[in-house]
């Protein structure tokens, strides 16, 4: 008998540390002039990254270019223009976590010009993510979910989740309601 409870708690520990996903929240997000909320300190997509680590008690990593964009709204949009018109993959600074070593992970960036900022290309492109879940998130001032099509193509092999968007003046002015925009999101993906 003791031999039989014994295996059983083996088991019951082992599918319990199976059931334990890894979980990333890998974001770009921008400071500096703002379309609607003028400057910032902290940027919109941050600010909801950090709220669903929080719930989600997942991993927070930041994509940083190697090159800074632009602070002035202007000098940043040409920026982005620029690395749009030309496809590019601006080099992005190197990461303190493998997203590869993820079960789930989370994707955010601000839609800038009803697209994914084109480092977060390279970021999809430098690692496999085939076979992981990813959750999209993006903040903007209209566009919505414009850009997850890319994504999808981007983060080849892997499955993509119904995104989350939120209006970047929500995510500065208005946390409550941001934070219930995100926990809303969270008990559809089967989260909270």
């Amino acid at each position: 008998m003791r031999k039989i409870v014994l295996i059983l708690l083996m088991f019951l520990i082992g599918v319990s540390m199976a059931a334990e996903k890894k979980i990333l929240v890998a974001y770009f997000s921008h400071i500096g002039e703002n379309v609607s909320v003028g400057t910032i300190i902290k940027g919109n997509t941050e600010i909801i990254a950090e709220m669903i680590a929080e719930k989600t008690g997942a991993t927070l990593l930041r994509v940083m270019p190697e090159t800074e964009y632009p602070r002035t709204y202007d000098e940043c949009l040409s920026a982005a223009k620029k690395d749009r018109a030309e496809n590019a993959r601006p080099a992005i600074k190197p990461v303190e976590v493998n997203p590869e070593e993820f079960d789930e992970i989370y994707i955010g960036y601000p839609v800038w010009l009803n697209d994914m900022p084109m480092l977060m290309y390279t970021f999809l492109e430098k690692y496999n993510l085939k076979g992981k879940l990813v959750h999209p998130f993006v903040t903007h001032e209209g566009s919505g979910l414009s850009a997850i099509a890319k994504l999808k193509k981007a983060a080849t092999g892997a499955v993509v989740t119904k995104g989350l968007s939120i209006y970047g003046h929500i995510a500065q002015n208005n946390r409550k309601k941001a934070q219930k925009d995100v926990d809303k999101w969270l008990k559809y993906l089967g989260v909270l």
